[in-house]
């Protein structure tokens, strides 16, 4: 199983280098180049993505900003001709940094480490987001939480933790991403927004840009999952 990647520079030749040495390394799987900010949101929307790289000084939006309005981003390497700017990456829980203009070898450090990262989460969400018999075992505040799936009303993004809020008791944080904690859901847990996956037992009305819970809760649907939406309902 490999990494998949997307690149984002407003630099044609640049971009070029990113993805040049992203299909060097067989662990790394290019999705997608963007120009800029824009398209990397929809990418983001519409596929998995595990890895990006992003400069961060581009026209319109800056990576910064960019990895700061995503609701559930993906691991982050930025890339910039800036020094300090090195401070703020981590500020966004970046996984690295590349300084321009950097080599194969600075590359190969950021794609390794990102590798590790990557392997780390894997193995993690094997332990804290395992489903047997509708039923989750999610890490909150140093403890495990057992959680019966019926009971969950939706899943929000928050950053790099899930906000899981629940019938019967107050909602909880637990540091996991949409993609480690959806093969652990019911096929009735339809991402609607990339800030939420809901329990459709406990929708009672849906449109095409609306879902309603059964607490009154409204929730937005994105024009990238309202047709997961509608195939569901309708099958």
């Amino acid at each position: 199983m490999k990494i998949r990647c997307i690149a984002v520079d407003d630099e044609p030749l640049a971009l070029n280098k990113l993805k040049r040495n992203i299909l060097k390394f067989p662990f790394l799987e290019l999705v997608a180049a963007c120009h800029n900010a824009e398209q990397a949101r929809k990418v983001l929307e519409t596929r998995e993505i595990d890895l990006i790289y992003i400069d961060i000084n581009m026209p319109d939006m800056n990576g910064l900003e960019f990895i700061r309005a995503c609701a559930n981003p993906p691991m982050v390497i930025f890339v910039t001709a800036y020094s300090e700017y090195a401070v703020e990456s981590y500020k966004v829980s970046a996984i690295d940094y590349l300084l321009k203009p950097y080599g194969t070898e600075d590359f190969r450090r950021t794609a390794e480490k990102a590798y590790r990262y990557w392997q780390l989460l894997k193995s993690q969400a094997d332990v804290e987001g395992i489903a047997e018999e509708n039923v989750l075992y999610l890490k909150s505040d140093h403890r495990f939480l057992r959680v019966e799936c019926d009971d969950v009303r939706f899943i929000e993004g928050q950053n790099e933790y899930l906000k899981v809020h629940l019938a019967s008791a107050e909602a909880f944080l637990t540091h996991m991403t949409f993609r480690q904690i959806a093969g652990s859901l019911p096929k009735n847990f339809i991402h609607i927004h990339r800030s939420y996956i809901v329990n459709m037992k406990r929708v009672v009305s849906a449109e095409r840009t609306l879902v309603i819970m059964d607490d009154g809760t409204r929730l937005p649907v994105s024009d990238s999952r309202k047709n997961a939406l509608l195939e569901y309902m309708t099958s």
